[in-house]
C-alpha cells in the first residue's frame, strides 16, 4: 500500500515538473520585452512597390509596415509601401474627428465634457490634458485640445456634441470616410483608443489627409507645438497643451517646410504620423504607419525630401498641344463669330499634373471622358498617366469669357493648350450651302418660267390662225370678197 502511495507521489511529481517546465517557456516569453527595432528592421526588407514602376524615382527603404507620398492636389501617389495594409491608426484618428467638426458647428460654440466623455478614458495610460466632466471649452479650445494635445475626452465630446452621442458620430466618421474615397477603413473611436475593429489603411489616411490639410486652420492648428487654455466661466482653471510632435517648430526633427503633423502611439499601433509638407508650389501628404520612435519623424522628412527632389508640377494648360483635339483645326480659329479671339471651350488654367524630374509632358498619355461631368461648365476630363502611373487630370470647359463678351485683340497669340471652336470652318460650309440653294432656286424659277412662255406663245399663234381661216370661209360662203 505504501509502495504503491509512493509511486502515485512520483508520478505526480513527475508530471508536475513536466506541465511547470512546459509553461517555463510562455513564462519567460512573458516576462521578456519584444524586440520591437528587431522588426522593424526586419520591416525594411519589404517591398516598395512604387520602386517597380517603370522609369520612377527609386524611394528609400524604411522599417515602417505601410507609408504612403501623395502629392494633395491631383492626388496621385509618389511612394507606396503597404499601402493598403489595415492597421491600427492609433490618434492619428484625431484628423478625421477634426475634419468633420469644423465641416458641422461655429468656432464659438461651447462643448460641454460630459461624464461619459471624461470618465471613459484611462487617465493613466491615455492621453488627455486633465479637464473634468462639467467643463467645458469652446469648439476651438477643443480643437487645440485635440491636435495639440492629443486629448482623448475632446474627441469624445466634440462627438458628443456635433452628433448627440458617441456612437452616432462614429458612424458619421465611417460616412465621412467614404465620402472621401477611403476603402480599408472601419472606425470605432473617436480617438483611436485601441480596439480591434478600428482600423485603417495609410491610403485611407492619405486620403483623410487631403481633406483635412485643405483647411487653413486646421493646418494652423496641427502646426502648434503647444496651447495655453485660459480660466473662464466654464473652466476655473488654466490647462496646457504640449505637442510631442517632433517635426513641429523648435523640436528636435523640426521641418521647415511643414504645413501640418498629427502623431498617434498605442502599443498595439507603435508610433503613426500624418504630415503635410509644401515647397515651389507642390504639397505633400505623408503617412507613416507602424513604426519605431523616433524613426517616424525621420521617415516622413526622407518621403517629403524624396517628393521635392524627384518630382514637379506641370500646368496642363501652358504645356498641352495635342488636346487642340486633332489636327482637322475644328476647335482651333483665329477668331469667333464677333471677330474676337476668345476660345470657347479651354483646358482649365489651373489644372497641374506631377512627373518624374526626368519626364517630360509629351511621355505621359491622356485619356478624355465626357461622363459623370456634373458641373454645367465642364465638357469632358482629360485624366493622364505616365507609364500606367496616375498623375493627375485636367478638365476641358467652357471658357467664360466667350460669355463675358471679353474683347481680346485678334492678333495675340493664343496661349497654348486653349481649346478653340473653328467658327469659320463652321461658317463656310453654311455660307456655301446657302449659296448653292439660293442658286438652285433661282435656275428651278428660271427654267419655269421660260418653260410657260414658249408654251404661251404658241397657243396664241394656233387661235390666230385659225381666226384668220374663219374669216376666209366666212367669205367665201356669203359671196363676199374678190372669191
Amino acid at each position: 500500500m505504501h509502495i504503491i502511495k509512493h509511486s502515485f507521489i512520483i508520478k505526480a511529481a513527475a508530471l508536475l515538473s513536466a506541465v511547470v517546465m512546459s509553461a517555463v517557456p510562455c513564462i519567460r516569453s512573458f516576462a521578456e520585452p519584444v524586440d520591437y527595432q528587431a522588426e522593424a528592421d526586419a520591416r525594411r526588407d519589404m517591398p516598395v512597390e512604387s520602386n517597380a514602376w517603370e522609369n520612377w524615382p527609386y524611394g528609400p527603404t524604411l522599417g515602417a509596415q505601410s507609408a504612403i507620398l501623395m502629392e494633395a492636389q491631383t492626388g496621385a501617389i509618389l511612394y507606396a509601401k503597404n499601402i493598403h495594409d489595415k492597421l491600427y491608426p492609433a490618434s492619428i484618428t484625431k484628423i478625421l474627428t477634426g475634419l468633420i467638426t469644423i465641416e458641422n458647428c461655429p468656432l464659438d460654440d461651447m462643448v460641454s465634457y460630459s461624464h461619459r466623455a471624461v470618465d471613459s478614458i484611462d487617465w493613466q495610460s491615455d492621453s488627455n490634458i486633465g479637464i473634468r466632466a462639467g467643463e467645458g471649452l469652446t469648439v476651438e479650445q477643443s480643437l487645440y485640445a485635440l491636435l495639440v494635445g492629443s486629448a482623448n475626452e475632446a474627441g469624445n465630446a466634440l462627438g458628443e456634441h456635433i452628433s448627440g452621442s458617441m456612437e452616432d458620430f462614429v458612424a458619421l466618421m465611417n460616412e465621412r470616410a467614404g465620402e472621401l474615397g477611403c476603402v480599408d477603413s472601419h472606425f470605432v473611436t473617436t480617438n483611436g483608443i485601441f480596439d480591434e475593429d478600428h482600423y485603417t489603411s495609410a491610403y485611407d489616411m492619405a486620403l483623410i489627409g487631403r481633406a483635412f490639410f485643405a483647411n487653413d486652420l486646421l493646418c494652423k492648428i496641427s502646426s502648434t507645438p503647444s496651447y495655453i487654455f485660459p480660466p473662464s466661466s466654464a473652466l476655473p482653471r488654466e490647462l496646457y497643451a504640449n505637442s510631442k510632435n517632433q517635426l513641429l517648430s523648435g523640436k528636435e526633427h523640426a521641418y521647415e517646410y511643414l504645413v501640418g503633423s498629427k502623431t498617434g502611439y498605442t502599443s498595439q499601433a507603435r508610433q503613426t504620423l500624418v504630415s503635410c509638407a509644401q515647397k515651389d508650389g507642390m504639397r505633400l501628404i505623408c503617412v507613416i504607419m507602424k513604426e519605431e520612435s523616433p524613426a517616424q519623424f525621420t521617415d516622413t522628412i526622407e518621403l517629403f525630401n524624396y517628393g521635392f527632389n524627384h518630382f514637379r508640377m506641370v500646368n496642363v494648360a501652358d504645356e498641352d498641344t495635342r488636346y487642340t483635339f486633332g489636327s482637322n483645326s475644328f476647335f482651333e480659329s483665329d477668331s469667333d463669330v464677333f471677330g474676337n479671339s476668345s476660345p470657347i471651350l479651354a483646358i482649365h488654367p489651373s489644372d497641374t499634373i506631377v512627373l518624374p524630374d526626368t519626364a517630360e509632358y509629351e511621355d505621359t498619355s491622356a485619356e478624355l471622358s465626357y461622363d459623370g461631368q456634373g458641373d454645367g461648365s465642364t465638357i469632358a476630363r482629360l485624366e493622364y498617366t505616365y507609364n500606367g502611373v496616375y498623375v493627375g487630370k485636367a478638365t476641358v470647359e467652357i471658357a467664360q469669357q466667350a460669355f463675358a463678351g471679353e474683347a481680346v485683340s485678334s492678333d495675340r497669340d493664343h496661349p497654348e493648350g486653349q481649346i478653340y471652336i473653328n467658327v469659320r470652318s463652321i461658317l463656310i460650309p453654311i455660307a456655301a450651302g446657302a449659296v448653292l440653294l439660293f442658286l438652285l432656286f433661282n435656275m428651278t424659277t428660271l427654267i419655269r418660267n421660260y418653260s410657260f412662255g414658249r408654251k404661251r406663245t404658241g397657243r396664241g399663234l394656233h387661235r390666230k390662225r385659225r381666226r384668220k381661216k374663219d374669216i376666209n370661209f366666212d367669205r367665201y360662203t356669203h359671196g363676199g370678197g374678190e372669191y
